[in-house]
C-alpha cells in the first residue's frame, strides 16, 4: 500500500547545472550530495511541509524508459499562476499551462532545462490535510 510521497527523482546531464537551477526554484541548497568520479552524481533536496526529497541523478544512471511512459509529480503551491510564471522565467519551458481541473484543483507543468516534467498543484485537500494535522 502507497504511504505517501517519499523521493521524486529527476534525470540531468549536467548534475551540477541542475542542482544550481533547482536551488534558485526552490530557494534551497541540496542537503546531501554524492560524487562518481569527480562532479556530483546525485544530489537530493528536501522540500515543503512534509520535506519531501527531490533527487537529481546523472542520466547515464537512469534506469531504461518504457515507450510510452510517462509521469508528472505536482508539488504543492499556493498560487498556480505565479509559480508557472516564475519557473518560465528561470527557463523552463511550457508543458501544460494553468487549467482549473474542478474546485480547489488547478495544475500546471513545465519541462526544465534538462527534459524533466515538473507540475505544480494548487489542492484544496492538501491544505484540509495540512489543517487536519494541526501544521
Amino acid at each position: 500500500m502507497l504511504r505517501g510521497l517519499t523521493t521524486i527523482t529527476y534525470f540531468a546531464d549536467d548534475v551540477a547545472a541542475a542542482a544550481a537551477w533547482y536551488t534558485e526554484v526552490l530557494g534551497a541548497e541540496p542537503y546531501f550530495a554524492r560524487p562518481v568520479d569527480g562532479p556530483p552524481a546525485y544530489v537530493e533536496f528536501r522540500i515543503g511541509d512534509y520535506r519531501h526529497e527531490l533527487g537529481l541523478l546523472d542520466r547515464r544512471f537512469a534506469p531504461p524508459t518504457a515507450p510510452g511512459a510517462g509521469v508528472v509529480a505536482y508539488w504543492a503551491v499556493d498560487d498556480v499562476e505565479a509559480a508557472y510564471d516564475r519557473l518560465l522565467s528561470l527557463g523552463a519551458t511550457a508543458h501544460d499551462k494553468p487549467t482549473e481541473r474542478g474546485p480547489g484543483f488547478v495544475t500546471a507543468s513545465v519541462v526544465d532545462p534538462f527534459g524533466n516534467v515538473l507540475g505544480v498543484m494548487f489542492n484544496q485537500h492538501y491544505l484540509d490535510v495540512l489543517g487536519e494535522s494541526g501544521r
